[in-house]
């Protein structure tokens, strides 16, 4: 089973530290990460995305999502494909 997680951050410069937090301290459930945000420089969006492949026990993964989802202006979401 392919399991994933899709992290929408809409607070990203209030918010950023503390998922990047979260992300280091369950580092060893994430296979890939991916994250995207709009604009670069003066332009730097507020909204940001994160792409997580994810190993391990799903029990786990539901932790960090429910972590995750409890700080403000983030969600997080686990996909899972057979």
């Amino acid at each position: 089973m392919n399991n994933f997680m899709i992290i929408v951050i809409n607070l990203r410069k209030k918010e950023a530290v503390t998922v990047q937090k979260i992300l280091t301290e369950w580092g060893c459930l994430i296979k890939t990460r991916l994250g995207l945000h709009e604009g670069v420089l003066e332009n730097c969006s507020e909204t940001g995305k994160i792409f997580l492949e994810l190993v391990g026990e799903p029990e786990k993964h539901q932790e960090l999502a429910r972590k995750l989802n409890l700080l403000p202006g983030v969600q997080a979401k686990i996909v899972n494909f057979d």
